[in-house]
């Protein structure tokens, strides 16, 4: 335990009690308890397993790393798997897995990475007066896990646009816009995988089967829902985003291809003429004007004005 709160009547009574009184302050109907636990161990789990009836497999899952987002319906209890994100400067996904164990007066958050900033959960709860039952503890959690989310696409976003403005600014075969952009794709693949799911999390909590079901709190999860559906959407349309801007510097790197090999062919053109009228007299025939200064000049300045002739002609169809 790295902290813990007792609510009385929905207004906070005591923190940090000492893992021994935990059955004591349950043992009153009108108390709600919450204990937060850093990347514990099954046995760290024990003595709430045994007090609070939970099932092996929801112990299995507050500890093990790496859970799908999920909603967990036990006898008595359930289990909640989200993440929190936040990404860098250089848009790498950063996420911190905590898993959520709630029952009637009882809520235990398992952070699997102690980064996760729980004092900013505890803000959220501070900041009303009196809390409305576990529903309200829960609902405090998930709505800045989803809060993370749209802080994460915003600054996505903002890159994204960045990268957008530059595939016109930059060569086209810029490493940086493709490392970039290959950097971005990952990160939101990475999102995608975080927010999608949460939706099978948020819509069981609506519903009145649920552990911790309050009428009351319905419209704020239904908030929650709602943010979480909005996320999902504006990952689709970054990584669609993305996507575009990707083919568009293929795109304008085939362009340049064509425009280098279209110059080459042009003037791979105006020398071969030349070529050909000088192979043409490299035969053992008699040439014209052969021992004569004239038959020069002749050949030369033939040369000379069939080459300007294919440079004017492909000058004037864009070709060079």
């Amino acid at each position: 335990m790295t902290r813990s709160r007792v609510y009385r009547d929905g207004r906070l009574e005591s923190e940090n009690f000492a893992p021994d009184q935990l059955a004591a302050n349950l043992a009153d109907p009108g108390t709600i308890v919450w204990v937060d636990m850093a990347a514990p161990t099954k046995e760290d789990l024990a003595e709430l397993t045994g007090y609070l009836g939970l099932h092996e497999l929801a112990v299995e899952d507050a500890v093990q790393m790496h859970q799908r987002p999920k909603f967990s319906h036990y006898p008595g209890h359930g289990l909640v798997i989200a993440y929190a994100v936040g990404t860098d400067d250089s848009g790498a996904l950063h996420a911190h897995e905590l898993a959520i164990i709630l029952a009637k007066q009882t809520v235990v958050t398992v952070r699997k990475d102690p980064a996760f900033d729980m004092e900013k959960v505890v803000a959220r709860w501070d900041s009303e007066s009196t809390m409305d039952g576990v529903a309200y503890l829960v609902h405090g959690i998930l709505d800045y896990v989803v809060d993370s989310y749209l802080d994460t696409i915003q600054v996505l976003d903002d890159m994204a646009e960045d990268l957008e403005d530059e595939v016109f600014t930059q060569p086209p075969n810029s490493l940086e816009v493709q490392r970039r952009s290959l950097a971005l794709h990952k990160s939101l693949g990475q999102l995608r995988r975080k927010v999608t799911p949460m939706r099978e999390v948020i819509v069981p909590l609506l519903r009145p089967e649920n552990p911790i079901y309050n009428e009351s709190m319905r419209p704020y999860f239904q908030d929650v829902l709602d943010h979480v559906i909005w996320a999902s959407e504006q990952v689709e349309a970054l990584r669609d985003l993305i996507a575009t801007v990707r083919d568009t510097q293929l795109n304008l790197q085939g362009n340049r291809m064509n425009l280098i090999m279209k110059k080459v062919t042009s003037w791979a053109a105006i020398i071969a003429v030349p070529t050909a009228i000088t192979g043409f007299y490299g035969q053992n025939v008699p040439v014209p004007g052969v021992d004569h200064l004239w038959g020069f000049w002749v050949s030369t300045v033939a040369i000379a004005l069939t080459s300007i002739a294919l440079y004017g002609t492909f000058k004037r169809k864009d070709w060079l």
